[in-house]
Parts: structure tokens; sequence; C-alpha cells
């Protein structure tokens, strides 16, 4: 596979860690940044030996919104402008959206390391991740009011489930950055740790929701427990329900997580994400952008 423009990627012990690359720039956002953190979920999720993902930032950033090297038009988007867009009825996707549908969809569970500077797209990418970890250091910005422009990347979709509307809105009207520690407060980020602890922790926090769980059993989960948050009714999470633990009750893992809690030894789960998922939640599910 080629190698990725935006980020360094290395997998330890089953844990796979991306790492943005543009320190000089903040790691700035831009179109190479978005074809990237799309192939690199396509990747993950293919490799069955990656049983989780990491994302964190080199320098002083972890990703500080949205590269403005083209100056007052950068934000002046016209379909067909730049190689790596996609134009739908002459509207131009959002590309930070594209991302965040596509961490959204991930089948292995996704962490971010915030070690630093979160602004813009840097914060929004983190919404559709599965835990937020950052550094003392770290700061916030959902800034876009304050650039003339509105929230982006299904952000005014993913941050009121987060951290509830008042906050939201709150965030979102002021464009105001703030500290890690609010953040914590509100519940955006999970734990804070000091900068030369903070990747470790992300890495042991990877191999706590996996190192002895059925990795399809975790992909069917994620899968299940995000779209629930959008279902209208308990019923159709009960549809669901019923045909996932029909569907696992009779796999090679489900015999295997039995035996071995029966035998107190590790479990070997035998099933893998690429070839043993269920077909009733298929990628169609996705709407069509119009």
């Amino acid at each position: 596979m080629a190698d990725f423009n935006t980020l360094d990627y290395r997998v330890e012990d089953g844990i796979a860690i991306a790492t943005f690359n543009r320190p000089d720039r903040m790691n700035t956002f831009n179109v190479a940044m978005t074809q990237d953190l799309i192939a690199l979920f396509d990747r993950t999720d293919g490799d069955d030996d990656v049983r989780a993902v990491v994302l964190t930032g080199s320098g002083r950033a972890f990703c500080a919104g949205a590269d403005l090297g083209g100056g007052e038009k950068t934000f002046d988007y016209k379909p067909g402008g730049r190689e790596g867009d996609v134009d739908v009825n002459g509207v131009r996707r959002d590309g930070g959206g594209r991302v965040t549908l596509r961490i959204f969809r991930s089948l292995k569970p996704v962490i971010a390391a915030v070690n630093g500077a979160a602004v813009g797209i840097g914060a929004t990418m983190q919404l559709p991740m599965d835990a937020r970890l950052a550094s003392v250091d770290a700061r916030f910005g959902f800034v876009f009011a304050r650039r003339g422009i509105t929230p982006e990347a299904c952000s005014s979709w993913f941050l009121p489930r987060l951290v509830g509307m008042p906050r939201a809105l709150e965030w979102v009207y002021s464009g105001r950055v703030f500290g890690a520690e609010e953040a914590l407060e509100a519940g955006l980020v999970q734990s804070l740790h000091q900068p030369d602890e903070l990747l470790d922790a992300a890495v042991a926090l990877a191999h706590r929701m996996t190192d002895d769980s059925a990795p399809v059993s975790v992909a069917l989960s994620r899968r299940m427990m995000w779209q629930s948050l959008g279902a209208p009714h308990p019923m159709h999470v009960h549809r669901i329900d019923s045909r996932a633990i029909q569907s696992r009750g009779k796999s090679n893992d489900a015999r295997e997580g039995i035996a071995s809690f029966m035998e107190k030894r590790p479990a070997q789960y035998p099933d893998l994400v690429s070839t043993d998922m269920p077909d009733f939640y298929p990628d169609s599910d996705e709407p069509e952008f119009i």
C-alpha cells in the first residue's frame, strides 16, 4: 500500500497508531488529509491484525483546523475546484464530513490522543471516535462562527449528543477556545494526562477495550451502539439486537467464549472482521448524499 502523505502509521501489538505529520503547519487539515484519513480507516478495517486505532498529532497540535493557506477564499468552495473533492449536484461535499462519516463506520474502536491544539475540524473529527484522551496542554475550539462559517463534519449531530445541547450551543455560538479541564468537565474528553504519558494511556485504553474481546463482536457492537443513537424507537434497536444475538450465538466465537470461560483460560476467537461480519448491517445503510 502507498504511504500516507499527512500521517505516520505503525501497528504495535494489534493497535494501529496514526500520527499527523505536519507539525510545521500545526497539522492543519487539507484535501490530502481528507484522503489519508479515509484511506486510513479503509486500511484498518481490512487488517485483521488491527484491533483498535489511536489517532494523535505531532508537535504542538493535534490538528489546528483548516489550512488557511488559501486566504480569504479558503472556504469559498466551487464544484470541481480542487482535485480530490467530491461534488454532487453542484454541491461540494464537506471533506470533514466525509472523514467523520468514515470514522462513524469504522469496524474498530477509535481513540483520539489529543496532544495539543484541536480547533475546527481538529475538534469535530474526534466526535465520532469512541474515546478522547487529552494532554493537560490541549486546547479545543469550535471556532466556525469566528471565521464567518458554520459547523461542519456532522458536528451539529454529534456534539450535542456528547455534551448536551446548552454546552454545544455556547461553544459553537461563541467560537471560543477552551482548555482541557473544561473539556473534561463537559465530558468531551474522558481523562487528562501529562504530555509524555498521553500516548501510552491511549494505547493502554485500546488494549483494555479489545484484548479479551471477540473482534467481530466488538465491530458489531460499535455499529449497534453508534447507529442506535439515531433510532426513533427502541423497537428499531430490538430488531437489530435480535438479529445480532442470533447471528453471534451460533458462531465459532460464541462457542470459544463459553468454552474458555468454563475452562478458565484465555479465549482464542477464530472469527475475523474481514470475513465473518453478519450481513444485516450493510454499508448501504448510510443515506445517499443528495
